[in-house]
């Protein structure tokens, strides 16, 4: 039987991502477009439009699979959590399935991460792997055994909205998170987190400028990032304590910061509740298309 491409896509902000992901897991095209700003019926018509034109390039009705910032409530179906506040609320599922006229599966972008990584990128043949997204915002997703945990509340691996662990008297009560809470992890490991952090003695820079400034010898980027480092290692620990991965997978802009794959793991022995901790810190195989490989990968290969 011939074997059947997949189309990932991944719905971003602003762009629209689409791939055609062969068999063979190469990438066979690649297309990308700007995301209709808060129209969510003009963003449904740009992903049709996008599959539409990239199963006419490859010659083959595929099967689809979306990642999408939020995650679908198991309550009413309807997408929640998203910072593209025009799909809260929406059946995102449904729609696009009736505008392609075949079934569609979403899944969280972190997720569509996590499985990417776990099938064919830096934690592939791992039984068990945390996918952490550090940049703009701080998600995660986790694969066991090949397969996506999902939950019943479909919240799995969503460690940024846990309060930063083991907190110092400074860190107390924490910054205030967009989700109504203070001091979640994401409000510290965010790129705007640490960002923000620097800013308290220096100019607002960038997370790379940071890292730039501290592998240059400035005194104060690299405290900032001493104290960015023992923050993840205290978030990760408290993972690696309920979870016990064998390997996490950074993912978002922070994952670029190379200093980090020595550091966190030195650090987070002093957190991790064993005498050894054999959990490997590995940046992403695939990079920034790590995502839209891990929505195509929704469906199985056929």
């Amino acid at each position: 039987m011939t074997q059947r491409n997949r189309i990932g896509i991944d719905l971003g902000g602003t762009k629209i991502e689409g791939i055609v992901l062969a068999p063979d897991g190469r990438i066979r095209l690649r297309e990308r477009g700007p995301t209709p700003a808060g129209d969510y019926a003009a963003t449904l018509d740009a992903v049709r439009d996008l599959v539409e034109n990239l199963e006419r390039q490859c010659g083959q009705t595929c099967s689809v699979g979306v990642g999408v910032p939020g995650a679908l409530s198991p309550q009413n179906g309807r997408l929640r959590n998203a910072n593209s506040t025009c799909l809260n609320g929406r059946p995102i599922d449904h729609d696009l399935s009736a505008r392609l006229r075949r079934p569609v599966r979403i899944a969280n972008d972190a997720n569509c991460f996590a499985l990417s990584e776990a099938s064919d990128g830096a934690a592939q043949g791992a039984a068990s792997v945390f996918g952490v997204i550090v940049g703009t915002g701080t998600g995660g997703g986790i694969v066991i055994n090949g397969q996506l945990l999902d939950g019943p509340n479909a919240i799995a691996g969503e460690w940024g909205h846990n309060p930063l662990p083991w907190p110092t008297d400074e860190e107390r009560p924490g910054p205030a998170c967009y989700c109504g809470k203070q001091g979640c992890i994401e409000t510290f490991l965010s790129g705007p987190g640490l960002a923000q952090d620097y800013a308290r003695t220096g100019p607002m820079l960038s997370a790379e400028q940071i890292a730039e400034r501290a592998e240059a010898g400035e005194a104060a980027a690299e405290a900032c990032m001493a104290r960015y480092e023992d923050r993840m290692a205290r978030s990760l620990a408290s993972v690696i304590n309920i979870l016990d991965p064998e390997v996490v997978v950074l993912g978002g802009g922070l994952s670029g910061i190379k200093r980090l794959y020595q550091s966190v793991p030195r650090l987070w022995t002093r957190y991790v509740f064993s005498d050894v901790v054999r959990t490997r810190l590995l940046p992403p195989a695939h990079g920034d298309s790590s995502g839209v490989r891990g929505a195509a990968r929704l469906w199985p290969g056929a």
